[in-house]
């Protein structure tokens, strides 16, 4: 069966996020002031091929833990879709 994975990952929230703090200040500086925070991290589409959702999910973990993610500095979660 075929899957897509939506992954998101992100900075830990405990730490210092140099490119959200800098589109922050410059979205002030557009006149945006409401806005309060700005975290910025990536998404990766992954496509694949599995027998089952709980295998799709354990490949999906790994991809992330291994690679896809710095666990020290960043958090991920991802959704999966058949098809």
């Amino acid at each position: 069966m075929n899957y897509t994975a939506h992954i998101n990952v992100m900075p830990l929230k405990e730490l210092l996020d140099p490119q959200g703090k800098a589109v922050s200040s410059s979205l002030h500086n557009l006149g945006l002031t409401q806005v309060q925070d700005v975290r910025i991290g990536k998404h990766i589409t992954l496509s694949l091929s599995a027998s089952s959702i709980e295998e799709a999910n354990g490949m999906v973990q790994e991809a992330c833990k291994k690679l896809l993610a710095n666990q020290v500095m960043e958090a991920f979660d991802f959704t999966l879709v058949e098809g």
